[in-house]
């Protein structure tokens, strides 16, 4: 007798399948890639590149947005110290109004490649951009839920980042930084229309623009 739960239950995704398949074509040193931080309205963009092990599982790894933050810390510590090399990439408030948020987004992701101490022969990046390097490289809607790598990097990105906006609301105190990390909040918003925007904030984006002077 098949129970009804069973009707509707789907294996979970193989998280090495896209890394076996850059194996299976003569590749050894996989970086995975993912970007945080295009939403806000304040911070940096930034971006993580990471190579695991060949065939290294991490039990726990997935896309950063569906842990818990204790979570996401823990996970940042083992994925440092089993990685054979991380990177980080970060572009600023002042560039992503410069040259809009996409291109930074494709930067900041490159930055974090070049960062790598090991050099990468193929990318898994997270999304549809590619990124300006001669390396072999794919790019995967919900990467961050299909492969291991890329779910790495989106951890790393985002614990880096979220700890950077911690600090950054020690230095730029009153928009409530530390929480919502630069995100339109309806009390961010709030803030930006009482104290104007900070030197950190987007100022071609919607919700902070308003408020230039």
């Amino acid at each position: 007798m098949t129970h009804q739960g069973e009707l509707f239950s789907a294996d979970p995704p193989d998280t090495l399948a896209l890394e076996r398949a850059a194996y299976s074509l003569g590749f050894s040193r996989i970086a995975g890639v993912d970007e945080v931080g295009r939403g806000p309205l304040a911070g940096p963009v930034m971006a993580a590149a990471v190579i695991l092990p060949v065939g290294m599982t991490i039990n726990g790894v997935d896309d950063s947005k569906k842990l818990s933050h204790s979570k996401r810390e823990r996970m940042f510590d083992v994925i440092m110290c089993h990685a054979l090399s991380v990177g980080i990439g970060s572009v600023s408030s002042t560039v992503i109004d410069q040259i809009n948020i996409l291109q930074a987004t494709r930067l900041a992701m490159l930055s974090a490649v070049l960062q790598l101490g090991l050099q990468p022969d193929y990318l898994l990046i997270d999304g549809i951009s590619t990124i300006n390097s001669t390396i072999p490289q794919k790019t995967v809607k919900k990467g961050d839920s299909l492969s291991l790598s890329i779910a790495a990097a989106s951890i790393i990105a985002k614990v880096t980042r979220d700890r950077l906006m911690t600090s950054m609301d020690r230095e730029y105190p009153g928009y409530g930084l530390a929480g919502h990390k630069g995100y339109g909040s309806a009390q961010h918003l709030e803030a930006i229309r009482l104290l104007g925007p900070s030197p950190i904030h987007r100022l071609t984006f919607g919700g902070v623009k308003e408020h230039v002077s």
